[in-house]
């Protein structure tokens, strides 16, 4: 049975008729039951709602009033007495039976006119005084219902936003990031059908980057700009170009804005609602929702719904574009950067291969590995695919080529002298470049024989070995994309001096060491004599080369996995690099691997199982190699992977993404089910390396970017990652250089009063005065400040003159505001420091304020709460900073002792004049809940005449911004008005 249909026979009362009646509509269907019953010919409970214009008469389901009962009711309204008129022998009464301030009930009832009017009866009187006070407790509930069903909408939205907000800082693909935005809005609003477009103010165009819809099958180009000629009749760009939002099905809009009917533009809606994403008052963007179903209507309220939150998502895109453009500008400063050192790069090289041509000198490694190594270290300084060293024999008649490598000759090794270029180079002593042009003259002159393969260029250097020529260094091009020029030929011969000064050492130790090869051949006979007849001393060579085997297999391999350890792996890289220099096609990659988060797998099960799972990694990471590559435990939970003769880069990655793969399978050890993942980092070979370690340095470095990046995921080394960490060091040492000399100061924005804009207060914003830079922003160095941990001191720098400064401040405000990080609530001393250094700067606890964002209070809640207690105690009020851009939870402004709200510049860069929805009716629903917490509130980011007259219209007291004064310094605020 519905809650209006009562049988009398089933209520004892007129009180249990009242308390089953839930809804207006129950209630007038059982009161007209009743009062029938009691001496009513006809009768109605009637009500209006005072704010509609017209009014609009309301009685219980199936009723409709006649003009002549309308007219009536009217007639009791407007003079606020009861009406009655008489007709066809019949009384009409029209009673009022309680009003409100927007809404009125009415009793409208008939009787005989030959009979007394039921209303004098005290039955009667009785039951319509309960009948009025029903009505006014119907009343009541419904608008607790509206009250409740506000403040859970407006918690959905801020969890939306919330989920929306934490988006932008993720490490998901655009393209993820786009759909859950969609699953996001979903829950908010009916948006089946959903697409958002970037809008390009300056050409006017449009591009769409997410695209759903049920009935269009044809999708849009992601990476195509569409401007008005291409569609003409686009509602969407239409929308777009005018910046308001629209909303109506396809005919009500195309009507509304003066387009044609385009059926290429996909199929008509039944509705269709577009809203524009704004930024600094310019569209950077829209949304658009449509439906094909007549029971999926959009309202006013989801449209004021969908302008703000695509405010929030239009924030989501600027800070991933923001991260794009960083991106960009990071590889543009890192191109000029590698043309600014290019001088101190050749310098350093050349300083390196010197250095390496004097520690290899001294080495005992062959001659012929002398050479060559020789031959790599000028590679890499030039091009040198063709180069060898000749010397004269003794006698000095003939040449000898201790090392030769050629693309097309061989030599035998020796040769008489003859006319060729290298004798020309000794008959000269003084080191030539030569063209093939050049050369061919020389020969024509006959200065030089020619034989041989034609080289396009040919460079060479004499040796002075013991202060004469003694020999030639050469190198030769067969290509015309290299030809030698005069700066080559200075270099070599630089280091030509140092090149014929390790000769001279390297004989001078070939000899040495031919002696103690000899000696050692004499001693390794005698050994072998004694071996022979002294079986005793034979077994103990025996056990002695075991131990050293041992010992040797101990040093190069880890003790826990078995893998060679980073000893083995430098050795081996070291080899890969020699190979990789003397031939360019021999290609090789490092992989560093770190496991994610092995710690907790350490702190929660033990170091044992700990070391069972390393075993488990060690084998899973072989798994992935083929067999001539290696793998190696560096310490810890590092490994790194030795890939050599690799075709390319995408093979590199698709190993280190099977490595990954193999990783995140989960791994049963000692009963347990344990999961793990990897990040690995990237270094492939490349001519600017010049030892093993640089590798594995580059290789590390990637992995971080990896980690830092999500885990999970591989990244490659490039010099962008060098340079941010050059320019990170950079502003770690100026910032570790800047506290002592106390360069940070505050700037002071006024917190004014609308009505009247007096100054009531400031908020103090920390600045740097940088030597070179100028004034920087928090933005520009905050971040770098809490990575090094200076960001606390400078904030008790700031805090500090803040104080100093408010001696001067006082007489033009009565208070300073400071903002106070996470990091300090959670210190459980911050408390007793901030007010120890208000009371040794003389500063009146309630002459100061703090703000803190909403991301600290979800940061230990209770140290938090506690301390904000104490502060409030002591006299210290606090304000919760960005309401409504973060994690807003009414029960937080419930929970902790704050004593206002800022509304953050989002909310009110939105506002305009005379708007209904949107901002406005978020800043006003802010109010409204502020004031029955007892919150003050403070409008942020105040730009406009028309933002503020809007903010006044809303019941707003308190605002700053720009429109009333920019950050300034104190020696500024106190300027003459007439400076």
């Amino acid at each position: 049975m519905a809650s209006h249909e009562y049988a009398l026979s089933e209520l004892n009362t007129f009180d249990q008729i009242l308390l089953l009646a839930f809804d207006l509509e129950a209630l007038a269907s059982a009161s007209s039951r009743y009062f029938k019953h009691i001496g009513a010919k006809q009768f109605s409970l009637v009500w209006i709602t005072v704010d509609q214009d017209p009014l609009h008469f309301q009685t219980e389901p199936n009723t409709q009033l006649n003009e002549q009962q309308q007219q009536l009711i009217q007639q009791a309204y407007q003079q606020k007495i009861d009406a009655k008129i008489i007709s066809a022998h019949h009384a009409h009464k029209a009673i009022i039976l309680t009003a409100g301030e927007n809404y009125c009930f009415f009793m409208l009832y008939s009787f005989d006119e030959n009979t007394d009017d039921p209303q004098l009866s005290p039955l009667w009187l009785d039951a319509q005084q309960k009948l009025a006070w029903s009505c006014e407790a119907v009343m009541q509930l419904l608008h607790l219902r509206s009250d409740y069903e506000r403040l859970t909408k407006a918690e959905n939205l801020q969890r939306a936003l919330f989920a929306i907000s934490d988006l932008a800082n993720s490490d998901k693909e655009s393209e993820d990031v786009l759909k859950e935005i969609h699953q996001i809005v979903g829950t908010l609003i009916y948006a089946d059908n959903f697409f958002i477009v970037r809008y390009d103010h300056k050409d006017q165009s449009m591009r769409f980057i997410y695209f759903v819809d049920s009935q269009d099958d044809i999708l849009p180009d992601m990476d195509k700009k569409i401007y008005k000629h291409d569609m003409p009749n686009s509602l969407t760009l239409a929308m777009l170009q005018m910046g308001k939002p629209l909303h109506g099905n396809t005919y009500e809009v195309i009507k509304n804005i003066n387009v044609q009917r385009d059926d290429s533009l996909g199929p008509d809606s039944h509705d269709w609602l577009g809203v524009p994403m704004i930024n600094n008052a310019v569209v950077v963007g829209g949304i658009v929702l449509q439906s094909y179903d007549l029971d999926h209507k959009f309202s006013d309220e989801d449209q004021a719904l969908l302008i703000y939150v695509a405010q929030h998502i239009s924030i989501v895109l600027q800070r991933r574009d923001a991260h794009d453009e960083l991106e960009r500008r990071v590889d543009e400063r890192t191109l000029e950067l590698q043309n600014e050192i290019s001088v101190r790069q050749r310098a350093e090289q050349l300083q390196q291969a010197l250095f390496r041509i004097a520690e290899v000198s001294q080495s005992t490694v062959s001659m012929d590995l002398f050479y060559a190594s020789v031959h790599n270290i000028v590679g890499e300084l030039l091009h040198a695919k063709n180069f060898y060293i000749a010397f004269l024999t003794s006698d000095g008649q003939g040449l000898e080529f201790p090392y030769f490598v050629d693309e097309y000759d061989k030599v035998s090794g020796f040769r008489n002298l003859g006319h060729g270029l290298t004798e020309y180079v000794i008959r000269t002593g003084k080191p030539v470049c030569l063209n093939r042009n050049e050369i061919d003259l020389l020969a024509a002159q006959g200065e030089v024989t020619v034989s041989g393969s034609k080289s396009v260029s040919w460079l060479g250097v004499p040796l002075l070995i013991a202060g004469k020529v003694n020999g030639v260094i050469t190198l030769q091009s067969y290509s015309h994309d290299y030809q030698y020029k005069n700066e080559d030929k200075e270099l070599v011969s630089f280091v030509a001096v140092h090149i014929s000064n390790a000769l001279e050492r390297r004989l001078a130790n070939e000899n040495l060491r031919i002696a103690y090869a000899e000696l050692e051949q004499r001693v390794h006979e005698r050994t072998h004599e004694l071996a022979n007849t002294n079986v005793e001393l034979r077994d103990q060579i025996s056990v002695r080369e075991r131990i050293e085997n041992a010992l040797k297999h101990e040093t190069l391999h880890d003790a826990l996995t078995g893998l060679p350890n980073r000893t083995q792996l430098l050795e081996r890289l070291g080899n890969a690099l020699n190979n990789y220099q003397n031939d360019s096609r021999r290609l090789f990659a490092v992989l560093f691997l770190d496991l994610d988060r092995f710690k907790i797998v350490n702190d929660s099960v033990g170091h044992l199982v700990g070391d069972q799972l390393l075993i488990q990694v060690a084998k899973c990471i072989s798994s992935c190699i083929r067999a001539p590559d290696l793998i190696a435990r560096l310490g810890g939970d590092e490994f790194a992977v030795l890939l050599e003769n690799i075709r390319d880069q995408e093979y590199v990655t698709q190993i280190a993404d099977r490595i990954i793969r193999a990783l995140n399978v989960p791994m049963r050890i000692a009963g347990k089910e344990l999961f793990t993942s990897a990040s690995v980092g990237i270094a492939i070979s490349n001519k600017r390396y010049h030892q093993p370690e640089e590798l594995l340095r580059d290789a590390d470095v990637a992995m971080y970017r990896a980690k830092n990046g999500g885990r999970k995921r591989y990244a490659l080394f490039d010099e962008s990652l060098h340079e941010l960490a050059i320019n990170a060091l950079e502003l770690e040492n100026d910032l570790n250089r800047a506290l002592p000399r106390n360069e940070f100061i505050p700037f002071y924005q006024s917190i004014t009063q609308l009505h009247d804009r007096k100054i009531i207060g400031f908020e103090a914003l920390i600045r740097w005065r940088h030597p070179q830079r100028g004034l920087l922003k928090p933005s520009e160095f905050l971040s770098v400040a809490g990575e090094t941990g200076n960001l606390e001191a400078i904030d008790w720098q700031i805090y500090a003159q803040a104080c100093k400064d408010f001696h001067v401040l006082s007489s033009m405000g009565d208070y300073i505001s400071l903002n106070v990080s996470p990091t300090h609530l959670r210190d459980k001393s911050f408390t007793k420091r901030f007010l120890a250094l208000l009371k040794q700067s003389q500063v009146e606890t309630r002459n100061i304020r703090l703000e803190i964002t909403e991301g600290a209070l979800l940061e230990d809640p209770e140290q938090v709460h506690d301390c904000l207690l104490q502060l409030q105690e002591n006299g210290v009020l606090t304000y919760l900073d960005d309401f409504g851009t973060g994690y807003s939870s009414l029960s937080y402004l419930h929970r902790f002792p704050l004593a206002g709200i800022k509304i953050d510049r989002s909310f009110v860069s939105a506002l305009f004049k005379d708007e209904v929805g949107g901002s406005s009716a978020i800043v006003r629903s802010i109010c409204l809940m502020a004031e029955s917490l007892g919150l003050a509130v403070i409008a942020e980011g105040i730009e406009t005449e028309e933002q503020l007259e809007q903010l006044r219209v809303l019941g707003l007291t308190l605002g700053q911004g720009y429109y009333f004064s920019r950050p300034i310094s104190l020696q500024e605020i106190c300027l003459p008005t007439n400076a």
